[in-house]
């Protein structure tokens, strides 16, 4: 039996229900002509199966019909080369609330999306990245860059504390996610140093959404003297080639940028509780900050990296061959080994309440079954807001970049999607042990 069987009357059941109920997007009967694709070589040139890759895109275009998402892109990398580089729907007009006269623009494999959350995965490299350079070390006290930092108890938080998720200020407070603030990098510093701890840094495991970005992106400034975006540009951008790869837009690419769309059923409210306080806002407000100018213009280290899933998996490759690109380098082996290294092994995260294994700012995969799937005990990458997932696995030699425009919490989608890392984990046949 297809991974894709088994749960079909329930979807097809779904999918003649009304657009507008349970927050879906119109879906056409025939997606041809809502996919794009770009460059692909052949799986055989890689030593893969061409039947792997179009079992992953059956999965894909599952995903897609739940309706859940205006647009999904999809990139993946085999031992280096390009083998699905495919995007289905709309970049805009699309999406549950949008009247059927709404303009309707689709999305191609060159469309960038927000990245949310799995920000924070290009921002602790770039953290890794100073450590490299010998201008900071982990073990430092953010006390010793970020001046009045240590007030209110904080002067023990290293930057180790951070990327870990043990600094033990998870909450940022609400007056922070306001979006004049961003062009007031000061007023914000602010705001950080004046944040209470919630416990002793070190202690436990509690992700820090936002308020841990804000406070790297401030040491990056003081100790280069350039934002963390001209920090980016220069050490990762260039380097890689990269056209977008980076926090925020400028001004004329506003409207290039995916649109985000709220979906799917309203949180219950125990987990809408738990999320608004992870975040500082509800759900609501958060996808519509996303689509903000504001928010899409500046620079927020934990949330607003734009990227294409092409650029990102060209990231995740450079991590995979330990920081190599071609004959050159924009991390060394050790750096990226370092990052990687677990620093939590299946511990409950008190924000997230569930259990989890970190490095040094990647999440971690697991075994028999974690974040990116069944049976990724080597992978690595981060998870994004709400169905943004890249990661690479180094036993498959595989960079993977998910990215959706659609922000469900809870709805029947995830099994499409659960189908869909299936898929793709066995396409591509791991070349290790699982973890013990």
């Amino acid at each position: 039996m297809s991974i894709l069987e088994g749960s079909m009357d329930v979807f097809e059941l779904l999918g003649r229900l009304p657009v507008s109920f349970l927050g879906r997007c119109a879906i056409p009967g025939e997606l041809e002509g809502v996919t794009s694709r770009g460059e692909e070589v052949s799986a055989w040139d890689t030593g893969a199966d061409p039947k792997g890759i179009d079992t992953i895109w059956e999965a894909a275009e599952a995903l897609y019909r739940t309706g859940i998402n205006p647009a999904i892109q999809l990139c993946i990398r085999h031992r280096g080369e390009i083998v699905l580089d495919r995007t289905l729907g709309h970049r805009s007009g699309n999406a549950p609330n949008d009247g059927p006269r709404t303009p309707k623009v689709l999305a191609t494999p060159d469309t960038p999306f927000c990245l949310f959350s799995s920000s924070k995965l290009v921002t602790a490299m770039l953290i890794h990245k100073l450590d490299e350079n010998g201008l900071i070390h982990l073990e430092d006290h953010v006390a010793e860059y970020v001046p009045g930092f240590e007030r209110h108890g904080k002067r023990w938080i290293t930057l180790r504390h951070l990327l870990a998720h043990t600094a033990g200020i998870p909450n940022l407070a609400p007056d922070a996610m306001d979006l004049d603030l961003l062009s007031h990098p000061d007023t914000i510093t602010e705001l950080v140093c004046d944040m209470r701890p919630s416990t002793r840094a070190g202690r436990l495991v509690a992700y820090h959404a936002i308020s841990g970005g804000f406070v790297l992106g401030e040491v990056v400034r003081q100790v280069t003297g350039k934002t963390i975006r001209e920090f980016m540009a220069a050490e990762v951008c260039e380097p890689l080639g990269l056209r977008w790869m980076n926090y925020g837009v400028a001004e004329g690419d506003l409207g290039k940028v995916a649109v985000n769309a709220r979906t799917g059923p309203p949180a219950p409210p125990p987990v809408a509780g738990l999320l608004r306080r992870a975040l500082g806002k509800d759900l609501d407000e958060v996808v519509e900050l996303s689509n903000d100018p504001r928010f899409l213009r500046g620079i927020i280290p934990a949330g607003n990296v734009v990227s294409s899933a092409r650029e990102l998996t060209a990231f995740l490759q450079c991590l995979l061959d330990e920081g190599r690109v071609g004959d050159s380098r924009v991390f060394e082996p050790r750096t990226v080994r370092h990052a990687l290294a677990e620093q939590s092994y299946r511990e409950i995260d008190l924000t997230l309440f569930m259990p989890l294994r970190y490095g040094l700012g990647p999440m971690l995969g697991d075994d028999p079954v974690g974040l990116f799937g069944p049976s990724t005990g080597r992978a690595f990458g981060h998870l994004g807001f709400s169905n943004i997932i890249p990661w690479a696995d180094p036993a498959r030699e595989i960079s993977v970049a998910l990215l959706t425009s659609g922000k469900p919490i809870l709805s029947t989608h995830i099994v499409r999607l659960f189908q869909l890392l299936i898929a793709i984990n066995s396409a591509f046949p791991r070349q290790d042990r699982p973890l013990d």
